[in-house]
């Protein structure tokens, strides 16, 4: 009977984490649904910051949602793209119903939707790693803060893949200040905050450095 009971404890566990996962899927799909349709239909109302904030930092404040609360590693990479895609499509949907077949809905331009998207799942991974208590926590919470921090610097520097001057300075500011108030909410002890935040500078000088010589030709692939 003992033996029933622990093996009975033991489906009822997994049954438990498997049920988790299975909603965790379900509301990373519909959150990107109704993130990207949300963005199409407010699109182009409102002023001009609202849209500036919204696309892309609404798209990675999901993806960094579904990616901290993830039940492993694997489930983080899938639930995240699984949110990024059905934003896309969302977005892609609503933007053909209006009888616009464009495919830069997403980030402004061709190149900035390949970089939004890419973002989308590597801060969802990130966020995942957060939830650890070591120093790979506090490098991937540093990594977040600088990956927004250079996004805002690529679009608010004229000559940059995405410059629009008209983000500076009240949009760069709100989303760089947001993006500090995220690394250090992402750690929970002062010893760890102070560690991201430092990572968060050095990794977003470094981020920009390379930015900033793809686009001048420096790296054969900006030829």
């Amino acid at each position: 009977m003992n033996n029933t009971t622990i093996d009975y404890v033991d489906f009822a566990e997994y049954d438990r984490r498997q049920r988790a996962i299975e909603r965790h899927l379900v509301t990373a799909f519909l959150g990107g649904l109704v993130v990207g349709v949300l963005g199409m239909l407010l699109s182009g109302i409102g002023p001009r910051w609202f849209g500036q904030i919204y696309d892309p930092y609404v798209y990675l404040a999901l993806s960094l949602a579904v990616g901290v609360s993830a039940s492993g590693f694997g489930w983080a990479l899938v639930t995240t793209f699984l949110a990024a895609v059905s934003t896309l499509v969302a977005a892609l949907g609503a933007t053909a119903l209006s009888g616009d077949q464009a495919f830069d809905v997403i980030g402004g331009s061709a190149v900035g939707l390949n970089w939004t998207l890419g973002l989308l799942v590597v801060l969802g991974l990130l966020a995942y790693v957060t939830r650890r208590d070591d120093g790979w926590g506090d490098v991937a919470a540093g990594a977040i803060g600088a990956a927004l921090i250079t996004d805002v610097v690529d679009r608010c520097t004229p000559g940059f893949i995405d410059g629009d001057q008209s983000f500076w300075p009240g949009p760069a500011v709100s989303v760089g200040l947001l993006a500090l108030g995220l690394v250090f909410f992402l750690r929970r002890n002062a010893g760890g905050r102070v560690r991201a935040l430092a990572m968060s500078a050095v990794f977003a000088a470094l981020f920009t450095f390379c930015l900033a010589a793809f686009v001048a030709g420096w790296f054969p692939l900006a030829a």
